[in-house]
């Protein structure tokens, strides 16, 4: 078991925090962006930057040669569904995709939204991590959270979810 502290400051102890996630143990703060039969989509609020939103598989696997033929079709077009939704109700233009399989979750992917102040850090894979360490520390205000939390409704309705 690990002992983790989500965005939220509540401890919790997981095996997996995804299993958690994707099994409905753990709620993500703002809800469930969207569901299908083999993947969960959520807002990593520990990141406030509206539209960030992880894929990650309900499986327990790590790497994309381990996804089923079925899997792999819905990986795809959720992940196509989702990019749709963050530029028709978010004005979203440009994403970085960033998938790892070092992780200690599930194989996901991060949907990463390039805002205008982000240009600061550079426009490769490798300003990322400063950005989005600048939005945890500079960006974690209530009005931003706000602005998160609607985001994540309006992808969640244009998803067919009900908020």
């Amino acid at each position: 078991m690990r002992t983790l502290i989500l965005a939220n400051g509540e401890e919790v102890q997981v095996k997996c925090l995804s299993c958690a996630i994707t099994g409905g143990l753990v709620e993500p703060e703002g809800g469930v962006i969207c569901e299908t039969e083999y993947f969960h989509a959520h807002q990593d609020v520990a990141y406030p930057i509206p539209g960030l939103v992880i894929l990650a598989s309900k499986r327990h696997i790590t790497c994309l040669d381990e996804l089923t033929e079925k899997e792999r079709l819905d990986y795809i077009t959720t992940m196509s569904r989702i990019r749709a939704a963050q530029r028709e109700e978010l004005g979203i233009e440009h994403v970085y995709y960033f998938y790892n399989e070092d992780t200690t979750h599930h194989f996901h992917i991060w949907m990463v939204p390039r805002y205008d102040w982000m240009k600061d850090f550079g426009r490769s894979v490798e300003s990322l991590r400063p950005a989005m360490l600048h939005a945890r520390h500079e960006l974690n205000t209530d009005e931003n959270r706000k602005i998160v939390h609607n985001g994540i409704a309006a992808l969640s309705k244009a998803l067919n979810m009900t908020k």
